[in-house]
């Protein structure tokens, strides 16, 4: 059975809704409200903001970690513990195999 396909998208169904941008529009529409709307937040979503702006602003990765082993590499002082990769992997593939069995 040949499948042949059009290049063109297809369209969505004319029964579903858009999505909200924003949960705070979400909100407002769902309330009836117009622009003179309030949302009240709990003191656990401005916690949650201040995380998320902490963790925002931290690097993923530790640039000066990065630099220190690219020169050992460089200069050929940088040495790999077979025994510490062979029980990452161990530990890894236990992790995955034990997820795979839930």
């Amino acid at each position: 059975m040949k499948i042949e396909g059009s290049g063109k998208p297809l369209a969505p169904p004319a029964n579903l809704a858009p999505r909200a941008s924003s949960p705070a529009k979400t909100a407002e529409t769902s309330n009836g409200g117009g622009p003179g709307a309030t949302v009240a937040l709990s003191p656990l979503s401005s916690s949650l903001k201040e995380v998320e702006t902490s963790l925002s602003n931290t690097p993923v990765v530790d640039t000066g970690k990065v630099e220190k082993i690219r020169a050992a590499i460089a200069d050929g002082s940088f040495k790999v513990d077979a025994n510490k990769v062979a029980d990452g992997l161990i530990a890894s593939t236990q992790q995955m195999l034990s997820a795979q069995a839930r």
